[in-house]
């Protein structure tokens, strides 16, 4: 079935306006044209409607376009929505809510806001959207500023790792495409492979990413307390790190 962008709008519940957003960022396909009307099909409104519910489960727009990059493959879409659906289906709480669960002012979600740590998180209206992982995490930070850390200067650490931390999530997100959801022997990754797959790197790169980070660190920190000739220090550091165990899922 054709539909012109007024009918697309009324089919999808989306606006013109969010239509075109989603065409410049490569989340929707081009549409046919005649003559001068832009002409869509159902596969634009299958992508817009899948778009929309995993905007609704709380995936930010550019997690979204990440997800879907690298071609059109809507059964593969489908199949990737359902294997996050489980993750993105937990309760989700607004920025005062947060504030209000970890007991601390307003003020100081709001600075972490500003510092665009979050920005990942931001949805297409441009409220933030935090999950319970969100939660926990910031519980964590909040153990890290009651020790004496200070809070800009966290911040300033915080946001050069983004930094660095987002090429290497692109990477890792071209390494998936192109190795489990390219085609192969020219026949494409069943939508249940790629589902499977998506399941089973996910936790994997994620665990590998943070031993790695726990490792370096120790490590790091041992060497400082040699070179200093902290000795009892060092002894005391190094029972500690024997002890610690990160729980990470591979």
């Amino acid at each position: 079935m054709k539909y012109q962008l007024a009918e697309l709008v009324a089919q999808s519940g989306l606006s013109v306006d969010t239509i075109r957003y989603y065409q410049s960022i490569g989340l929707l396909h081009p549409p046919a044209h005649e003559g001068r009307i832009a002409v869509y099909d159902e596969s634009h409104l299958d992508r817009l409607r899948l778009v929309k519910s995993m905007s609704a489960k709380g995936l930010p727009l550019k997690v979204i376009a990440m997800l879907l990059a690298k071609g059109e493959r809507p059964e593969s879409d489908r199949a990737l929505l359902l294997a996050i659906e489980k993750d993105t289906s937990e309760a989700r709480y607004s920025g005062a809510e947060l504030a209000r669960l970890l007991g601390v002012p307003r003020a100081l979600v709001s600075l972490v806001e500003r510092s665009g740590l979050v920005d990942a998180l931001r949805q297409e209206d441009g409220a933030i959207s935090y999950s319970e992982a969100d939660l926990q995490t910031a519980r964590g930070a909040l153990k890290l500023i009651r020790r004496g850390i200070p809070v800009r200067r966290l911040l300033g650490l915080a946001i050069r790792h983004d930094r660095a931390i987002r090429k290497t999530a692109d990477e890792a997100i071209d390494l998936f495409n192109e190795h489990v959801r390219k085609a192969r022997k020219g026949a494409e990754s069943s939508p249940e492979e790629v589902a499977e797959a998506f399941r089973e790197l996910l936790p994997a790169a994620t665990a590998l990413v943070a031993h790695h980070f726990q490792r370096v660190l120790v490590a790091r920190a041992l060497r400082r307390l040699e070179r200093a000739n902290e000795e009892r220090a060092l002894e005391v550091a190094s029972r500690a790190a024997s002890d610690l165990r990160l729980r990470v899922r591979w």
